[in-house]
């Protein structure tokens, strides 16, 4: 793609005229330039801000932030800038790149124009290109025109057909008249005045671009079975890295949950409900004082935590759990916290009870982990004298 601007930029900067591409060359550059000595052949220019008032035979190409033609070309413009004014007639065609872009004399051939806002108030008596957010044209056209655009603005005579494609509004003004046919794509019908005469007849396509209600449904339904397909995709992954990474962790979580009595379930569950309900209004608590902002950060990160882990060791635990009943392993394996995971996903997608499932089974699993980790960091022996 490189090689192919190259090559397009190559190709505009070589003179078209072939008496003038015989003839000597000017080249100026400057911060600020003024040049005001004719050229016999073309004519090349740099700077910041450029302002030509000589006349050029030949082709000129001018490359600036601000550029601004006040003397006729007799061969073609190539005009690449923030800010473009053509004040004076062109005798080829016009092809200019930049921000504002303002044409006001009249060009003999062609037009072409990319930028934000395109003002041609000098009749092109070749064809008009033009790609910009804003367009007026506001003295016609004597060969065909495409414009490609936001707003689009029309009045004058136009002596061939008018092909517009905008996603803004169109309008002609009074009395605009259109030899040929106005074919144009918009969200709404242009603004066509009575007094306006279109000989070839008005073709409009409706092209909404924004999309109707059966549509949005739609989007809304692919954009949250996506979400919850990535959702429960990642958790997928962690809970496998989990039970891959530290199995033995994950056997104690399994051995501890199978093995504790109906009373210990229960107390278990609502250690892990005082934590998930306590623990909130602590580092909030914490937060208010000056000194207790870096503690509740490190309470809050440790909070986050245990609420992962054991969102994931609920799914370790369900799938472990089918292997000890079905498979009769007690070693837990990373498919298995894969397995356990994604049914504990199905189960979340059932209304009011998935939910309350879900819940119920990460809080218990945080009061298991919150023991195992109170045991392993505080570890009692059993021959105590």
């Amino acid at each position: 793609m490189r090689y192919v601007i190259l090559a397009l930029l190559v190709a505009l900067l070589l003179p078209t005229n072939s008496y003038a591409a015989r003839l000597s060359s000017s080249f100026s550059a400057g911060r600020s330039l003024l040049v005001a000595s004719s050229s016999p052949g073309n004519a090349y220019s740099a700077g910041l801000s450029v302002v030509h008032t000589a006349n050029v035979s030949g082709d000129l190409s001018v490359l600036g932030g601000s550029v601004v033609t006040a003397a006729p070309v007799s061969g073609d413009e190539l005009l690449i800038a923030g800010s473009i004014r053509s004040r004076a007639r062109v005798g080829g065609d016009v092809r200019a790149v930049g921000g504002s872009i303002s044409v006001e004399e009249h060009i003999s051939g062609d037009l072409a124009a990319f930028g934000y806002s395109v003002n041609d108030s000098g009749k092109t008596g070749g064809s008009v290109f033009i790609v910009a957010a804003n367009t007026t044209i506001s003295n016609g056209a004597s060969g065909p025109v495409t414009i490609y655009g936001n707003n689009i603005s029309l009045s004058g005579d136009f002596a061939n057909n008018v092909d517009i494609v905008a996603i803004g509004r169109v309008a002609l003004a009074a009395s605009t008249t259109i030899a040929g046919k106005l074919s144009y794509q918009a969200p709404e019908p242009a603004a066509i005045p009575e007094s306006a005469v279109i000989t070839g007849g008005v073709e409009y396509t409706n092209a909404s671009y924004l999309p109707d209600a059966g549509t949005s449904r739609i989007l809304s339904v692919i954009s949250i079975g996506f979400f919850l397909f990535v959702r429960i995709l990642g958790a997928l992954i962690l809970t496998g890295l989990l039970a891959g990474l530290f199995p033995k962790l994950a056997e104690a979580v399994t051995e501890s949950a199978c093995t504790a009595r109906p009373s210990r379930i229960l107390l278990t569950t609502l250690l892990g409900f005082a934590v998930f309900v306590v623990t909130p209004v602590l580092f909030l608590i914490l937060a208010l004082t000056f000194v207790g902002i870096g503690l509740a950060m490190l309470l809050f990160i440790s909070y986050s935590f245990i609420l992962l882990l054991s969102l994931a060791y609920s799914g370790i635990f369900l799938g472990s759990l089918f292997s000890r009943r079905y498979m009769k392993r007690e070693t837990v394996l990373w498919h298995d916290g894969v397995f356990g995971m994604l049914v504990l996903s199905l189960i979340a997608l059932v209304p009011y009870v998935g939910i309350f499932i879900v819940m119920l089974l990460t809080t218990f699993m945080s009061g298991v982990l919150l023991l195992i980790f109170f045991n392993f960091a505080f570890p009692h022996e059993d021959n105590t004298p």
